[in-house]
């Protein structure tokens, strides 16, 4: 009887660990058999480049965004034949990853949580039926401003940057219907303030920023949690797994909150795309 059930014990633990195994398999294959993410594999609490076969270049790779379906990835590219930042955007067609050119000369794109809307600074776009329309200026109360990234929260509230040192990121609620007039964010920051991303439900608040104090190198990323009284927390930075000796910037969830995106800029006009398990990052809120 005891040979009998080491022996059912000995079974048992095999159909669990295969159980296991299948299951670690199916999560991974929930992206390498499906059109999203480029078909990549996920990484883990260690950064890694993103989809390095289809995207990466000897040029600069930087600021980019997904649809919220995760089937088309924009971003911008200069070096070479991309004289200017051109926006490009890679989808599945005919079975296989495909690049085409969307602007020769584009603003730093983000695309709105419902997916109607590619923000590119102070133009947008707008999807219809067709595709992506023919670039549209905000307007007022916008225009006095030298917006390069704006981001919008799920209710349509916009934070953005300003190209200018020391200046500060800002938000404009939308009111019955209109903007109102943009506001400085209270919230620590350096002389150099950039590229904001904010949360859907504006629990959070990433950016880059260079400080003459601490860091890690020429640009590092930082966050913010809101606090439960409505106010801003510490900048955090983001800490050594993400920020290095190079310039780290343009830090951006993905629409289903799993990943943490970001471009690392080499200088000489190279600059490449990586992507990490967002845990890396929400695990900071109570430090």
């Amino acid at each position: 009887m005891k040979t009998l059930y080491a022996y059912l014990l000995i079974v048992l633990a095999l159909i669990f660990n295969a159980c296991q195994s299948k299951e670690t398999k199916t999560k991974e294959s929930d992206y390498l058999n499906k059109e999203i993410y480029l078909g990549q594999k996920p990484p883990g609490l260690e950064p890694e480049l993103f989809a390095p076969n289809i995207i990466k270049t000897e040029f600069r790779e930087a600021a980019s965004t997904f649809t919220p379906d995760l089937k088309e990835f924009y971003f911008r590219r200069r070096g070479g034949e991309y004289k200017y930042n051109t926006l490009v955007v890679v989808k599945h067609e005919d079975n296989q990853w495909k690049e085409s050119l969307v602007e020769s000369k584009s603003g730093e794109p983000f695309i709105s949580i419902d997916g109607k809307i590619m923000h590119l600074g102070k133009r947008y776009r707008e999807l219809t039926a067709s595709g992506w329309s023919e670039v549209k200026n905000l307007g007022t109360p916008f225009e006095e401003f030298r917006i390069m990234r704006l981001t919008a929260s799920s209710n349509g509230t916009y934070y953005f940057d300003e190209a200018s040192e020391n200046g500060p990121l800002r938000y404009s609620r939308l009111i019955d219907g209109e903007y109102e007039t943009p506001q400085a964010l209270n919230v620590d920051v350096g002389s150099w303030n950039a590229h904001p991303y904010i949360a859907p439900d504006e629990s959070y608040i990433i950016w880059d920023d260079q400080r003459e104090k601490g860091g890690y190198g020429d640009a590092d990323l930082y966050i913010s949690f809101r606090q439960d009284d409505g106010s801003w927390g510490s900048s955090i930075n983001l800490g050594d797994k993400i920020n290095t000796e190079y310039a780290e910037a343009y830090g951006s969830i993905s629409p289903d909150g799993k990943f943490l995106f970001f471009h690392r800029s080499y200088g000489n006009n190279k600059a490449d795309i990586f992507w990490v398990d967002a845990q890396v990052i929400f695990s900071l809120k109570n430090k």
